[in-house]
C-alpha cells in the first residue's frame, strides 16, 4: 500500500495558556501543503522468516530518523497493533522529503498515514473521528493531519473544525540549515509572555476570511507567537522572511516552532525570483527550498 503523508504550514498559531499536565493550549489554524513523504506498508504473516507475530519494521532513506521504536510511524503502528491484537508482520518504508525538525509535522503525518492506511488495510473499521482519538496521544499535530485540509484547532490540536478550502495562493517553503528544538521555543516563549509585548495574531478574523472565501486578506492575519522566541536566537528565520517578502510575496510567516519559513505568492513568476535569491545568497540550501502549493484533498 502506497501513501503519501503531506506537510502542514500554521497560517496562525497562538498560545492561549497552559494546562496542568505541562501541555500548551493552542489556537491555530493549518493548512496542508503539497510537500509530502511517502510511505510504503508490506504486511506478511512474518518478514525476514524471523517468525516474530507482529512485528513492526521501520526503514527510511533519511539517516537523521530513527528507525525504532522511537519513530512516531512506528508508534502509531504499535498503537493500533496491540488494541486489535495483529499478529501479522507489517514493514513501513518512508522515502522522506519533508526536512526533518522542521515545524512542518514531518513525523506527525508519517504517523498519521500509518494509522490510516493500517486500518484501511486490515478492515480496522475506524472512523476518521476514532483514528484522531488516537492521534492526538501521539503528538498535537497528528489529529490534523489525519483531517487534512484546512482547518482551526483549539486545545492541544484535538479539537478541530474544518474550513473551506485555499487555493488562490503559491507557496514557497525554505527551511534553513539549522535546527530548532520545539520543547526549548516554547519555554523560551513562556518566559517572554509572562514579560508581556506579545501581540497575538487574530485567529478569529483569519477564520472568518476563511469560510467567507475572503481569500486575499489572509496574508494580513499571518501571526505566529512563537516567533518571538525563535527570531532573537535564530536570525536566518527573519532573514528569510524578509527575502520573501521584499521579493512579491503577499505575506511571510514562520511555520511551527520552526525553522521553516513560508511566503505566501499571488505571482509565480515572484515566488520563482525569491527561490532564485534564497538559493543564489546561500540563505537555505537549494534542495531545503520547495516552491508548492496548498492540498485540499
Amino acid at each position: 500500500m502506497d501513501i503519501r503523508a503531506y506537510a502542514k504550514i500554521n497560517l496562525a498559531l497562538d498560545i492561549v495558556g497552559r494546562k496542568e499536565d505541562g501541555y500548551h493550549e493552542l489556537r491555530t489554524i493549518m493548512q496542508q501543503i503539497d510537500l509530502y513523504d511517502e510511505i510504503k506498508l508490506y504486511a506478511e504473516a512474518e518478514i525476514g522468516g524471523s517468525g516474530e507475530k507482529g512485528q513492526i519494521l521501520v526503514s527510511c532513506n533519511d539517516s537523521m530518523v530513527p528507525t525504532d521504536e522511537r519513530n512516531l510511524a512506528y508508534k502509531a503502528a504499535r498503537l493500533l497493533f496491540d488494541e486489535f491484537e495483529i499478529t501479522d508482520a507489517i514493514l513501513i518504508e518512508i522515502e522522506k522529503n519533508i526536512p526533518v525538525s522542521a515545524g512542518l509535522a514531518g513525523g506527525s503525518t508519517d504517523a498519521a498515514a500509518v494509522l490510516k492506511g493500517i486500518n484501511e488495510y486490515f478492515g480496522l473499521g475506524l472512523s476518521q473521528e476514532e483514528l484522531i482519538q488516537r492521534g492526538v496521544r501521539l503528538g498535537a499535530d497528528v489529529p490534523f493531519c489525519i483531517m487534512g485540509g484546512t482547518a482551526y484547532a483549539g486545545g492541544i490540536g484535538e479539537e478541530l473544525v474544518p474550513l473551506g478550502a485555499l487555493d488562490e495562493f503559491i507557496v514557497l517553503v525554505a527551511v534553513p540549515d539549522t535546527r530548532v528544538s520545539t520543547k526549548w521555543a516554547y519555554n523560551a516563549y513562556d518566559q517572554l509572555a509572562s514579560q508581556g509585548n506579545i501581540r497575538h495574531p487574530d485567529i478569529d478574523q483569519m477564520r472568518a476570511a476563511i469560510e467567507m472565501e475572503d481569500f486575499g486578506c489572509i496574508p494580513d492575519f499571518l501571526g505566529n507567537v512563537l516567533e518571538y522566541a525563535t527570531i532573537p536566537e535564530y536570525a536566518i528565520i527573519s532573514k528569510v522572511k524578509n527575502t520573501m517578502m521584499q521579493n512579491g510575496a503577499a505575506g511571510a510567516l514562520m511555520s511551527g516552532s520552526g525553522p521553516s519559513v513560508y511566503g505566501l505568492f499571488m505571482d509565480e513568476d515572484k515566488a520563482a525570483k525569491a527561490y532564485d535569491v534564497l538559493d543564489m545568497f546561500n540563505l537555505v540550501p537549494e534542495e531545503r527550498i520547495f516552491l508548492t502549493g496548498f492540498h485540499n484533498e
